[in-house]
């Protein structure tokens, strides 16, 4: 069974890009949160994670929907692989299926996790460019 999941980090945010992807791309189950993905205690992504079976298949419409860091999404691929279950990121063009999808996975894991790094200095150095302003 193909089961999606779409996550946009405020409530103000629209999942509707996510959730017709997802749905075009076949998924007949679709979990949904409106919760910052730094936060690790997302009740939707639990209640996915306790539902599936062998060969089922879970779907993002991209890899930072699922988790921001590396650590996380590791951790989240590799429950899927104890469980018999499949990844595919649809904007990643990644399917763990396979050993091409595999390495793109590690790669755009370390991707996602650098740009997070990079917004973070960012922030911090354009508050201490405030503080300094007054």
């Amino acid at each position: 069974m193909k089961i999606g999941y779409a996550r946009v980090s405020t409530a103000d945010q629209n999942l509707d890009l996510q959730f017709n992807a997802l749905t075009d791309y076949g998924c007949t189950t679709i979990y949904q949160e409106k919760i910052s993905g730094k936060n690790t205690d997302r009740p939707e992504l639990k209640n996915l994670l306790a539902t599936l079976r062998k060969d089922d298949q879970v779907v993002v419409w991209k890899l930072d929907r699922l988790g921001r860091s590396l650590r996380d999404l590791v951790d989240l691929v590799a429950v899927f692989n104890e469980k018999g279950v499949n990844f595919v990121s649809l904007h990643d063009h990644i399917d763990t299926t396979t050993a091409t999808g595999r390495f793109t996975f590690n790669i755009f894991a370390s991707l996602a996790e650098f740009e997070r790094e990079i917004i973070r200095e960012r922030t911090k150095a354009g508050l201490v460019a405030a503080r300094a302003r007054g």
